[in-house]
């Protein structure tokens, strides 16, 4: 967590610090100093648009982008037109860094009228080195491009940006750093996510992750631990856990320890309402860890498993290093410990190869796992993993045969599971005011269920008691019991 620092008090007529965060201390007063100038000469402060285009852990990265633009005197704006924009990109799929050239494309005509502009690009996809050359032949009027492994190097290099006539690119392959003690404006007052770790070893061979996000890294849980209790402190009653495998956590650590004793320490935080955590791997997920579930009373019945495919062949091809029966097994501890679980998965149809047999093997997981959701995907080829030199790629008409039939059969299912809490009464999370509605309220249930129910702004943030009145597919509609 930010420790408040007097960035007035910081000399910037001294050399900057080597040891950090005092250096990022230094290089956000110098941005300070960048914003006053901006003022004396345009009147107003300067205003900036952070656009994140991924998962959640690009979600919490962008909070602290944002957390250092707004300590070094930076407005928000809601829109691209602007003085600053920066994109936190995703490449986990292709079309995503379609998504990205095509906003580079908008926001070049923006430039082209505001010439002052400041343009950024960061996260995973500027991890590949064929796309910063495309950036550099092709997308000149970018001012800043940076990857996953320096979001902490963000003031220094804003201020290398505004003062070079030339693109400015520092993208390191890989680090073992983990800096501690950044500012982060959190999108909500009441719950927040909670990096544990960083990058991913799996190298599932569909998977561009671990070549972008690097190689595993966990946090030292007393950071954590200082962290969550500061955010609870700061009215937060719901954490996340985050990192791309969180049920690995802890083996790197000088100390190592699993996320099982984490979940332990963290449950035992004092106002602390709830915990969840993503993303768990099939493969690492242990009794124990099944156990601390079955014992809290703080973390939310609802685990987020990818099964990815029900075919043992296929998932050996995938990299997952689990097979169809594991799987199932696992299924079958979790209810058996934590019987009102909900359990949400991801699948891929059409990995190269899938034949008619595996697909009805996925059917057949989903028939007896009966997912409450579930994110169905097609398999869609990413150069640069094995997966995309496999033969056999599966014909397209075939796969979304396939993927239709399965949508059907997950929706089928969950709205089956869904209707059986109708009627019952469940605490909720108010979240927000509802969108399209302002006389209502909407909030979530301990296994993620959105409810939407009527209520005022007052009631974000609170936990209130709800009666499920209807459920409508995806969502419940519901009323608050006195």
């Amino acid at each position: 967590m930010y420790q408040e620092i007097d960035l007035d008090s910081i000399q910037l007529n001294m050399e900057p610090p080597t040891g950090e965060p005092a250096r990022q201390y230094y290089f956000m007063a110098k941005c300070r100093e960048w914003v006053r100038d901006f003022m004396r000469n345009k009147g107003r402060a300067p205003r900036a648009c952070v656009v994140n285009m991924g998962c959640q852990m690009n979600a919490r990265d962008s909070e602290k982008l944002r957390g250092i633009l707004k300590n070094t005197g930076f407005e928000e704006a809601d829109t691209e037109d602007t003085d600053f924009v920066l994109y936190n990109t995703c490449t986990v799929r292709e079309n995503a860094n379609n998504k990205v050239y095509g906003r580079l494309g908008y926001v070049s005509s923006i430039k082209k009228q505001n010439p002052d502009m400041v343009i950024a690009l960061c996260g995973c996809m500027m991890q590949e080195p064929e796309v910063v050359e495309k950036l550099k032949k092709s997308y000149r009027f970018v001012d800043l491009v940076f990857g996953t492994h320096n979001i902490y190097k963000f003031a220094e290099l804003f201020v290398q940006a505004v003062s070079s006539d030339h693109m400015v690119v520092d993208v390191w392959k890989e680090t073992d750093t983990i800096v501690e003690e950044l500012p982060v404006e959190r999108k909500y007052s009441f719950k927040s996510g909670v990096n544990i770790m960083f990058g991913c070893n799996n190298f599932c061979s569909y998977c561009i992750v671990p070549y972008v996000r690097g190689r595993e890294r966990s946090r030292d849980p007393k950071d954590i631990i200082r962290e969550i209790e500061k955010l609870v402190a700061d009215g937060v009653v719901e954490v996340m856990l985050l990192g791309q495998n969180v049920n690995s956590y802890g083996k790197n650590l000088e100390t190592p320890m699993t996320f099982a004793e984490l979940l332990r320490q963290v449950d035992q935080i004092e106002d602390l309402k709830r915990i969840r955590f993503m993303t768990s791997h099939p493969k690492d997920l242990s009794d124990d860890l099944i156990k601390v579930m079955a014992e809290s009373k703080k973390i939310c019945p609802h685990l987020h498993l990818p099964l990815q495919s029900g075919s043992s062949r296929i998932l050996r091809e995938m990299n997952r290093r689990y097979d169809k029966e594991h799987y199932l097994k696992l299924v079958e501890k979790l209810r058996a410990a934590v019987p009102d679980i909900a359990i949400t998965t991801d699948i891929i149809v059409g990995f190269p190869g899938e034949t008619e047999e595996d697909f009805e093997e996925t059917l057949d997981v989903v028939r007896r796992v009966e997912y409450d959701s579930a994110f169905t995907f097609i398999y869609s080829k990413r150069t640069g993993t094995p997966a995309a030199q496999m033969e056999d790629q599966v014909p397209q008409d075939v796969v979304k045969d396939r993927f239709e039939r399965l949508l059907a059969l997950v929706q089928e299912i969950a709205a089956r599971k869904a209707e059986g809490l109708t009627g019952s009464v469940q605490e909720v999370l108010v979240e927000q005011v509802n969108d399209h509605d302002e006389t209502l309220v909407t909030g979530r249930l301990g296994n993620n269920s959105v409810v939407h129910l009527p209520g005022s702004k007052d009631m974000i943030g609170c936990m209130v008691p709800v009666r499920l009145t209807e459920c409508r597919g995806f969502y419940y509609m519901g009323e608050v019991v006195s």
